[in-house]
């Protein structure tokens, strides 16, 4: 029995793959996962730059705000012209460039059928900046309700909406310091190689080709991921209660 396991084991040996196959093969093994663990890294330092970045819907919310404060200027400007309540909000809205023209366009036809008008405005007010639309929903129902000037109430909601444009500026200005820190952390670990590389070293045989390097790797990225959740987390509730 002991033989024929020895004979069995001999020639699995002898008809196995030889030295140099096995080694091309550990190598090849070595070179697919150092790939996968360099996309998984550049992937995770381009979502580390979104988090520290504002994104598209940061910067589109503003332009909804600008373009609540010139809707509420625009409506101004054509009562004043002697125009009615209706005929005054299409012709405001077509003066206007919001980010998504097509959201207002259901209050236009609205008010150009004369039907009702604080309804479509508050259902156009779900976006995010938007939230100037329900203030003038709120003005066009009490002038409709109780009969007060419409001009007047329009004119006070753009005031307000320009006086919580310019302190959120103000607060924004405040906050470029915490913003910054966020970019910092984000760039901290492209510049921490880069550093290495430049100084004649191999982080990437270190990180990539051990296992205390992969440890230290995703340690390091978590740990810088966390911190500019953190910041960002501070930002938005000093953005939060500021608009309160």
């Amino acid at each position: 029995m002991v033989a024929i396991l020895v004979a069995g084991l001999a020639a699995w040996v002898g008809c196995g793959p030889g030295p140099r196959r096995l080694r091309l093969r550990e190598l090849a093994l070595r070179s697919v996962a150092e790939r996968r663990w360099r996309t998984w890294a550049s992937g995770f330092v381009l979502r580390l730059g979104r988090l520290a970045r504002p994104g598209r819907a940061d910067r589109k919310a503003a332009a909804w705000r600008r373009a609540c404060v010139e809707l509420c200027q625009a409506i101004v400007a054509e009562l004043a012209a002697g125009r009615a309540s209706g005929e005054a909000l299409v012709q405001a809205i077509a003066a206007v460039d919001p980010p998504d023209p097509v959201v207002l366009r259901p209050v236009a036809a609205v008010a150009r059928d004369g039907g009702d008008i604080p309804s479509a405005l508050a259902e156009a007010a779900h976006l995010p900046g938007a939230e100037g639309l329900r203030r003038l929903a709120m003005c066009w129902q009490v002038s409709v309700t109780v009969g007060a000037g419409l001009a007047g109430l329009v004119e006070g909601v753009a005031t307000s909406l320009r006086e919580a444009e310019a302190h959120r500026r103000d607060l924004a200005a405040q906050l470029a310091g915490p913003r910054a820190t966020a970019r910092l952390l984000a760039g901290l670990p492209v510049l921490g190689i880069l550093m290495a590389v430049a100084l004649g070293m191999r982080p990437f045989d270190f990180l990539l080709g051990h296992l205390g390097g992969i440890v230290c790797l995703v340690v390091g990225l978590s740990l810088d991921a966390a911190g500019i959740v953190w910041i960002n987390r501070m930002v938005a509730a000093a953005e939060r209660s500021a608009s309160l």
